[in-house]
C-alpha cells in the first residue's frame, strides 16, 4: 500500500522562467548583511528562503527582522522556518533591531516573528517592544509588524495596537477550504477576527494580510478572501506563488502566470483595496516602503471625496 504522505513529499515541478532570480551581491547587500550578523538577529528574508533576498538587500537595502528567535511552535506545511521548542526570550532584542534599524538607514522596517504559543502574551510584548526601541531611536522610520494571530487573544493584539505600528499584519495564507491542510494550529475565522479586531481598536492603524497561490486554490476561493478581508477592515493585500521550500513541504499544485496575478491585482482594487502587489515573487513585506506611501496618498484622496 502506498504512503500518500511520502508520494506527496516526492513530488516536485520545475519553476517557470518567470520565477528564477538572480544573484546580486552588491556592496549594499553586504552591508546589510553584515550588518545583520554583527547585532545577531534573524531576518525572515533567510529563515524563509525569500526569493528576493538579494533585491531587497543588494538594491532596497531593507530586511525584514525576524524576532522571538527562530524556532516556531507550529508546523505549518508552506513554511522554511525550523520548529521546535522555542529558548527563552531575549529581552535585549528590540534594542539590537532598533540599532540596526539605525545603522543600516532604514526609512520603513518590517518586524516579524515565529508563533510562540509558549507565551502567555503570545509574543505580543517583544513586539510592542521592538516598536518603541525603533520610534525612540529612529523617529522618522515606519514600522511594520507582521504577527501570529495572538490564538486570539484580545489582549495581546491590543498590546500591539497600542504600540502604534503604521501598519499591524497578519497573513490569511490561503482560503478557508485549504487552511486546515496547509497551516498548523491555524483557523481562517481567527485570523480574519486578529485584523477586524484590530480595526475596530484603532480604525486608523492600517492593516494588511497576505496570499500564497499555487496551492490548489480556484479563482472564485481567492475572491471570497478577498471580500472577507474587506469584511475585516484590511485595506492592504499582497499575493504570490507559492514556492515549495524543500520536498518534505506542501508540492506546487499550479505555477500562476504573470497575466493572472496581474488580473487578480485589478480584480482586488476594483473591490476596494487601496493597494495590492501580486505577481510571482511578491511576499508580505515585498516593496514594503513604497506600499505605505501609496496607502497613505490613497487615504487621503478618499478623505477629500
Amino acid at each position: 500500500m502506498k504512503n500518500s504522505t511520502t508520494d506527496e513529499k516526492r513530488k516536485y515541478t520545475p519553476k517557470p522562467d518567470w520565477l528564477r532570480t538572480s544573484l546580486n551581491t552588491t556592496s549594499d547587500f553586504h552591508r546589510v548583511s553584515n550588518t545583520i550578523e554583527k547585532m545577531d538577529i534573524h531576518t525572515v528574508c533567510q529563515e524563509a528562503k525569500c526569493p528576493n533576498l538579494e533585491e531587497c538587500w543588494g538594491t532596497h537595502r531593507t530586511a525584514s527582522f525576524m524576532i522571538l528567535g527562530d524556532t516556531c511552535t507550529r508546523r505549518c506545511r508552506f513554511c522554511a522556518v525550523k520548529t521546535g521548542l522555542p529558548g527563552p526570550v531575549d529581552l535585549d532584542e528590540p534594542r539590537r533591531v532598533a540599532e540596526a534599524v539605525k545603522s543600516m538607514d532604514l526609512s520603513h522596517v518590517v518586524v516579524t516573528m515565529v508563533n510562540r504559543d509558549d507565551l502567555d502574551h503570545g509574543g505580543s510584548w517583544q513586539m510592542a517592544q521592538t516598536v518603541s526601541e525603533i520610534r525612540s531611536l529612529v523617529p522618522s522610520c515606519t514600522v511594520e509588524l507582521l504577527s501570529s494571530d495572538m490564538m486570539g487573544k484580545i489582549e495581546s493584539i491590543a498590546r500591539m495596537v497600542e504600540a502604534q505600528p503604521d501598519i499591524l499584519s497578519h497573513n490569511l495564507e490561503t482560503v478557508r477550504r485549504l487552511t486546515p491542510r496547509v497551516r498548523s494550529r491555524s483557523d481562517y475565522d481567527r485570523s480574519l477576527e486578529f485584523l477586524a479586531t484590530v480595526h475596530s481598536l484603532n480604525p486608523q492603524c492600517k492593516t494588511k494580510s497576505s496570499l500564497m497561490l499555487g496551492l490548489g486554490e480556484e479563482d472564485d476561493e481567492v475572491l471570497r478572501a478577498m471580500d472577507d478581508l474587506l469584511g475585516a477592515g484590511v485595506r492592504i493585500l499582497n499575493m504570490g506563488q507559492y514556492l515549495q521550500p524543500t520536498r518534505n513541504h506542501l508540492p506546487v499544485v499550479k505555477y500562476r502566470t504573470p497575466y493572472e496575478f496581474h488580473d487578480l491585482k485589478m480584480k482586488a482594487l476594483q473591490k476596494g483595496f487601496l493597494h495590492v502587489e501580486a505577481g510571482p515573487l511578491v511576499r508580505s513585506s515585498y516593496h514594503a516602503a513604497d506600499q505605505i506611501k501609496t496607502v497613505n496618498a490613497a487615504l487621503e484622496e478618499e478623505n477629500q471625496k
